[in-house]
């Protein structure tokens, strides 16, 4: 009888890998508790599962087993061990993990770049505008790129680039027409 070269247990089985509870009391984990999974974490989990069943790392049996226990994980460290031993993993990467693993890791599995702030673009735009509309989009543009600025602080969108613009474009605009109006009272009081 020929003894097979790999080990009878999984590392998603279980035996043998230390595991993120310590018994009754509860989950217990060398940082403190374990964060439980999200319905997001596991649907990522079954995707990676998937993704090696169609690499041809998993069978068909084993594709079933291990995505009928990710449905039923309760946190994120029982989803890393149903995929420990395939390439890539449920949880997001760090930036730095990503730009060194970029070329062999899908698309699907990269975090997503933060969103571009509308109001921001909307600031620099009317910025820009300000030449064309002699100034009379230097007020939204100030409006717009601090109200973006504050957002970007608050959510950690993208765009502080463009709402700095249009802040300066648009205060540009406003002080110089707000000069213009007073050279002008100064010019018609002297010589009125």
């Amino acid at each position: 009888m020929s003894q097979s070269p790999y080990p009878s247990w999984q590392p998603w089985q279980g035996r043998g890998v230390p595991q993120p509870w310590g018994g009754p009391g509860g989950p217990v984990g060398p940082g403190g508790p374990p964060m439980l999974a999200s319905h997001a974490d596991r649907e990522r989990t079954v995707d990676v599962l998937r993704a090696g069943f169609a690499e041809g790392r998993l069978d068909q049996q084993e594709l079933e087993r291990r995505v009928a226990r990710a449905y039923q994980a309760r946190t994120v460290a029982d989803l890393a061990l149903l995929v420990a031993d395939l390439p890539q993993g449920p949880v997001p990467q760090t930036a730095a993990a990503v730009q060194h693993i970029a070329p062999m890791a899908p698309q699907t599995f990269l975090p997503r770049p933060p969103k571009t702030n509308e109001k921001a673009v909307g600031s620099m735009v009317c910025g820009v505008l300000c030449l064309a509309t002699g100034g009379l989009t230097g007020i939204p543009a100030v409006i717009l790129g601090h109200t973006a600025r504050a957002e970007i602080r608050r959510t950690g969108d993208a765009g502080d680039g463009y709402a700095m613009t249009g802040l300066v474009l648009g205060w540009l605009s406003t002080v110089g027409w707000a000069l213009l109006i007073m050279l002008m009272i100064v010019a018609g009081v002297s010589y009125g």
